[in-house]
């Protein structure tokens, strides 16, 4: 696909209304992408800051999150570096204890052509139980036993939990995260977006 396939690819996107009666608002989807992205992270689906703001990751996790990748909010949201691409790309609104689930409309439709358009991406942060269904279908236990085991899947892929403030308790639970995945974790993205 060359850019125009892409650019052609996202106005689709953009007028997408697969989910609209399933949404709380009109729908709105919010990504980053561009064919030269080296880091892709596959997330769960946009907040309502996000959705407000149409960008990702525009609340608490993303601060969290840039922090653990030890990157500006400029080198973030720089399309080059990072693809930011969710399972579900609309807010898919309130559920009783956080958001609900992104909607599986996303995926089936659009992830395959917009991941055909990384051909640059080194690195897969995957983000959240579904974008483990998706980028790490076969991967056993837990995800602070998927987390654990992040040596296995590095240096292409690093599965982390949800960066969400709702997580506290379990980056408490586990301070071996903090002490062994986010170093790791620091020095593979830097190498990357060196290269």
């Amino acid at each position: 696909m060359s850019d125009r396939d892409l650019a052609r690819l996202l106005q689709e996107l953009e007028s997408c209304s697969l989910c609209a009666t399933s949404l709380p608002n009109a729908p709105r989807p919010v990504l980053q992408v561009h064919p030269q992205a080296k880091v892709l992270i596959a997330a769960q689906a946009p907040g309502r800051h996000a959705h407000a703001h149409a960008l990702p990751f525009a609340d608490q996790s993303g601060d969290r999150l840039r922090d653990w990748l030890g990157v500006s909010r400029e080198e973030f949201y720089d399309s080059h570096l990072f693809a930011l691409l969710p399972m579900g790309f609309c807010y898919p609104g309130k559920g009783r204890s956080g958001d609900l689930p992104p909607r599986p409309e996303c995926a089936s439709r659009w992830r395959a052509s917009l991941l055909a358009q990384l051909r640059q991406v080194q690195l897969t942060l995957v983000i959240g139980q579904y974008a483990r269904r998706y980028h790490l279908p076969d991967s056993p236990g837990s995800l602070q036993q998927l987390v654990r085991n992040w040596r296995h899947y590095a240096p292409s892929v690093f599965p982390l939990p949800h960066p969400s403030p709702r997580n506290i308790l379990w980056l408490r639970r586990n301070p071996w995260f903090a002490e062994e995945v986010l170093p790791a974790l620091r020095e593979r993205v830097a190498e990357v977006l060196r290269s």
